[in-house]
């Protein structure tokens, strides 16, 4: 079985799956969500992703109807019914299902657990992406990975009419990350990531980025940076659960980055390997 849906005990082939209207998710976005590669059924970083699932879901005061450790084990059942050993997985969690209301339901609905599991190998970490800049104008609840991403869809949608692969985000002065992935850069041999505060997500791997820096002795600074400095460094880098470790070669139509390629090369090679790794047979 290939492209296969879940919902609150319910699985079979996304197109063939329904949820209720009054899901809360069709008038909110409430819900928050996660999501991850497999590889020969083994799903990479679970823990990790996992962790963030939850902490983004009590930010919003969603009681997830399943432990931890449930979680996981639904994961790893669902992840073993697709045939493809390769798959990219998705799930997310909506507070539940109720006639519409701002106000939280009553205590006793119980949140709605998706998943979506379909074919997918890792993209190629090697490829180059170009940038466009616009200005951060979301809510300042970016360190939660919430289902309201309309901002973010926006901005994705003017990359993509630019011909370029993802929009970096500023605010006040300073980059924060972009649509759907964090930036950070290379400067005099040091790797640069902004702080993990409101303004960004804290990304998985961003958080394994800064893991293989310590291993490989790269200096590693958490501090906002500028579009200018960003412009100006010696390595862009673009990274997400989906994309892995990419490198920005182009900013609003001028050429960037390309002046730290061993330090790049060793963090992309540290980061295949990892992945690899964890997801042998």
């Amino acid at each position: 079985m290939e492209n296969l849906g879940y919902y609150n005990g319910k699985f079979a082939p996304i197109d063939e799956m329904t949820v209720p209207m009054n899901d809360r998710v069709c008038f909110f976005g409430d819900g928050v969500y996660d999501a991850t590669y497999s590889r020969n059924h083994k799903i990479f970083a679970l823990d990790d992703h996992i962790d963030r699932f939850y902490n983004s879901a009590a930010l919003l005061k969603i009681n997830i109807s399943a432990s931890k450790d449930e979680m996981k084990a639904l994961l790893q059942e669902m992840v073993r019914k697709v045939d493809d050993p390769e798959q990219f997985v998705y799930w997310q969690v909506t507070r539940g299902t109720a006639q519409r209301n701002h106000s939280f339901p009553a205590k006793d609905v119980k949140s709605n657990i998706w998943i979506i599991l379909k074919p997918k190998k890792i993209n190629d970490i090697h490829k180059k992406v170009k940038l466009i800049i616009r200005e951060d104008i979301r809510f300042l609840w970016c360190n939660i990975k919430t289902l309201n991403l309309i901002p973010s869809v926006m901005a994705a949608q003017e990359a993509a009419e630019a011909g370029c692969d993802e929009c970096v985000f500023y605010r006040n002065g300073r980059v924060t990350e972009c649509a759907h992935s964090n930036v950070s850069i290379i400067k005099d041999g040091a790797f640069v990531t902004a702080p993990a505060d409101r303004y960004i997500l804290p990304g998985i791997t961003r958080k394994h980025l800064i893991a293989f820096c310590e291993q490989l002795d790269i200096p590693i600074i958490e501090k906002a940076f500028t579009v200018e400095e960003m412009m100006n460094a010696d390595e862009v880098i673009v990274s997400s659960s989906g994309q892995l470790c990419l490198q920005a070669v182009e900013i609003e139509g001028k050429q960037i980055g390309g002046k730290a390629p061993d330090i790049l090369s060793k963090l992309q090679d540290a980061y295949l390997k990892r992945f690899y790794d964890e997801t042998e047979k």
